[in-house]
C-alpha cells in the first residue's frame, strides 16, 4: 500500500512541477520609464496605445497606456486576463455588461481605479473629451467584442 501512496506522491509532484515550468512566464526586469519615453501607436478602435512594460500578446504582467480621444465609445468587450485600470488624466465614463448602456455607467475622474475580471464584459466611454488610463495584466491577452443584439 504504502508503494503506490509513494508513486502517486512521486506522479503528483512530476504534474505539478512540470506544470508550474511550463505556465511560468519573463521574469519583471527593472525598468524606468518617463512620459518621453512613451511611444502611442494607434489601434483601429480609435485610440492610441503606449506599451510601457511587458507584452500583452505574451504570458506575464503587462502594463500600457491607453489614450481615448473626446467622444470615443468602446464596445461591450472583454479580455481572457484579469485587468485593473486606472484613470491618469480625463474622465471614463465605464460600465459593465453586454450591451453600451449610459444610464450603468459610473463616472471616474482622474485617480479612479476600475477592474475588469477575466471575461467580465465592459465598455467605456470618453464622453467629456480625451482620457488617458493606464491598464495592469496578465498576458496573455486578447479582446473579444460582444455581438449586439439587432
Amino acid at each position: 500500500m504504502s508503494t503506490v501512496i509513494c508513486r502517486a506522491a512521486i506522479t503528483a509532484c512530476f504534474v505539478v512541477f512540470a506544470g508550474g515550468a511550463h505556465a511560468q512566464s519573463d521574469a519583471l526586469k527593472p525598468a524606468q520609464v518617463t512620459q518621453d519615453d512613451l511611444v502611442w501607436l494607434a489601434n483601429p478602435a480609435g485610440f492610441q496605445v503606449a506599451r510601457i512594460i511587458g507584452d500583452p500578446a505574451r504570458s506575464g504582467m503587462y502594463v500600457n497606456r491607453v489614450k481615448f480621444p473626446a467622444g470615443l465609445r468602446i464596445q461591450p468587450h472583454f479580455h481572457p486576463d484579469e485587468r485593473i485600470g486606472t484613470v491618469l488624466s480625463g474622465t471614463v465614463y465605464f460600465g459593465y455588461g453586454e450591451q453600451f448602456d449610459e444610464a450603468n455607467m459610473k463616472i471616474l475622474p482622474a485617480g479612479s481605479v476600475w477592474t475588469e475580471p477575466a471575461r467580465q464584459p465592459h465598455f467605456a466611454w470618453a464622453k467629456d473629451g480625451e482620457a488617458v488610463i493606464q491598464v495592469i495584466g496578465n498576458g496573455p491577452s486578447g479582446t473579444t467584442p460582444i455581438k449586439r443584439n439587432q
